[in-house]
């Protein structure tokens, strides 16, 4: 027996999509245990919109997690927009950790937004200007947040761990982006929180013009979940048994 995650990022819903993904979403206890959304949920993280994607998850038949995206904080309003989902029964994330009781065991969910940054070799350090010491210190905080909301799960009687994010932990599903943008799309700070915590997955969004699959260096499944690159409502993953 295996617990079934689905997930989706960069859905960005607004007012002409409503209802686009409903009829999808209402077949996931046919298929799923619980649904993901990584993130870029709005497009411009409007009020406005969140309802419209409040509306498209509300009273589904598996819980929903998820984590903002930065399209969901360009508006300048994260928390009107996370109190709009969370209204609707979104368990919204932030350096935080949620379990979900499923039939076969607990699975346990912790998910931070991240930022960029860039990976081992081409990375930003944290030197230099205010700015630029503060751009990396965001990241490192959500790294940090990540790591110890992975920990508390190792409290919790949990079969299975993902650390779900909106940014990317590792290069590997950027294969397709151009290069001089992967700073922005990702950091390996991410995936040092996810391989000293520990975890059975790591869920992504963010790099539209990525790769599905990836790894950590310490053999952690990476998955990218943007709509545009898995190309459908959501991708299914499964998680122990045999």
């Amino acid at each position: 027996m295996t617990i079934r995650v689905a997930a989706v990022g960069d859905i960005h819903m607004g007012p002409d999509s409503e209802g686009l993904l409903r009829p999808a979403f209402e077949t996931l206890s046919d298929c799923a245990d619980v649904l993901l959304l990584a993130g870029d949920l709005t497009r411009h993280g409007t009020p406005q919109e969140a309802r419209v994607v409040a509306r498209e998850v509300r009273d589904l038949p598996v819980p929903v997690v998820a984590v903002l995206g930065n399209h969901d904080h360009h508006d300048e309003r994260p928390e009107e927009v996370t109190a709009i989902l969370r209204d609707a029964g979104v368990s919204v994330l932030e350096g935080e950790a949620t379990v979900v009781e499923c039939a076969v065991g607990r699975l346990g969910i912790a998910g931070t937004k991240g930022f960029g940054g860039g990976f081992v070799g081409r990375s930003a350090g944290e030197f230099g200007e205010p700015v630029m010491k503060e751009f990396v210190r965001t990241t490192r905080r959500s790294a940090d947040s990540l790591h110890a909301a992975l920990k508390e799960l190792d409290q919790r009687d949990c079969a299975a761990r993902v650390a779900l994010t909106h940014f990317s932990p590792v290069a590997d599903t950027l294969a397709g982006e151009p290069p001089e943008i992967h700073p922005f799309l990702g950091s390996y700070l991410l995936a040092e929180a996810i391989d000293t915590a520990g975890a059975d997955l790591a869920v992504h969004g963010h790099a539209h013009l990525g790769t599905e699959h990836g790894m950590t260096a310490g053999g952690v499944r990476v998955r990218n979940v943007a709509q545009p690159v898995i190309r459908r409502a959501f991708n299914v993953y499964r998680l122990g048994g045999d």
